[in-house]
Parts: C-alpha cells; structure tokens; sequence
C-alpha cells in the first residue's frame, strides 16, 4: 500500500490521509518504510525493526485498554525499531527494546523508554524519551537531538555528544508539543502525569 502511495503522489501528501486501525501483534517490520500521508495505529505490541526505513508516515502503538500493568515498565515493540528512519513521526506508550532509532536521520519519536545503544549513529531527528535508557546510550549519534526524561549519565556513550539540561523555552515548547501529541494519539498514563506537573518535569 506504502508503494502505490508513494508511486501515485511522491512525498505530497498531507499526514493522516489514509489511516490504518490495527488490533494485536504487528510482526516483524510493522509499517516499514511508510510513507507521508499513511498512518498505522496498533493497538497491541509488535516485534523487532517496527518502522525500519520510515519515509514520512505515521506509527502509532499503545496497549489495549484495561491493562494490569504500567506501559512505561514494559516492553510493547522489539529491537532495532525505526532503523535508518528518514522522516516522519512515531508515538509509543511503553518501552521499545534495543537499538532504538539506530541511524535516525530525520524522524520525530516518543517513547516510554529504551533498552541497550538506544540512538545509536544517529545523525538527525529528535527523539523524546520519557524514561530510561540501557547502556551505551548515543553511540556514535553524531546529529539530531535526544531529550531524556530519566537520564543515567553513566549509560550514555559520551564520545561524540553533549549532555545538556533543558534550559531554552523554544526547545522546551517542542518538548511539550512532542509530549502533547503522545497523549493525543496514545492516551499515555505517564504522559499525562508529566504534562500535568509540567513545571516539575522541565526542572
């Protein structure tokens, strides 16, 4: 569907023009390579390399409703998810596995919380954390932006990045409205504890 997509109108189509409502387990490479104007909301937790390639769509992935447990505690998508993603926006209520956003170059995510070399060579885009990361944190990330709610100095790879307190109200007005859009498309518990208390949470 991605392709005709891509074949009949390019990179001009507008978000959200055709969405797609999934319910239970996305396989592997769940919504791989999408592109601008498809949206994919799952509605349950997907295996590895979920928007390996993403080229301007939309991921969205949450758990059922009347859940036992905390999404931010749990693992809801596999490793490597959005490899080499080049574009496009993904939104995850509840902890992604390794190698999140490896080779990003340009997507915007939200997620939870991330297992082992999270970031890692990513050279553009921006990705939202609202929990903890696993070691070896930014390997290689020689661009785009991460902002980590729960940061561990000592698991970030601090060869080539800087770690910086959220200080610029630009910056933190896109944190927000990353953190806005969360909420919106994903009803997060934690995203809504954190923008209720939003003064505490830029501190």
């Amino acid at each position: 569907f991605g392709s005709e997509i891509t074949r009949k109108y390019g990179d001009s189509l507008p978000d959200d023009i055709y969405t797609a409502n999934c319910t239970g387990a996305g396989g592997q490479s769940f919504g791989a390579f999408i592109p601008r104007g498809l949206t994919l909301k799952l509605t349950g937790d997907c295996n590895d390399y979920m928007g390996k390639g993403l080229s301007g769509g939309k991921i969205v992935v949450r758990p059922p409703e009347g859940i036992t447990y905390k999404p931010e505690e749990n693992i809801i998508t596999g490793n490597v998810a959005l490899y080499g993603a080049t574009s496009g926006k993904a939104f995850v209520s509840g902890v992604a596995g390794e190698r999140f956003c490896v080779r990003n170059s340009g997507i915007s995510a939200v997620v939870e919380g991330v297992g082992n070399h999270g970031c890692e060579y990513m050279t553009g885009g921006r990705v939202l954390i609202l929990g903890q990361t696993g070691r070896n944190f930014a390997a290689g990330m020689s661009g785009g932006i991460a902002y980590v709610y729960d940061l561990d100095p000592n698991k970030c790879n601090k060869d080539l990045v800087k770690l910086e307190p959220l200080t610029d109200d630009d910056e933190k007005a896109a944190v927000k409205t990353m953190l806005e859009k969360h909420v919106q498309y994903t009803d997060s518990n934690l995203g809504h504890i954190l923008l209720e208390n939003w003064d505490d949470t830029v501190t």
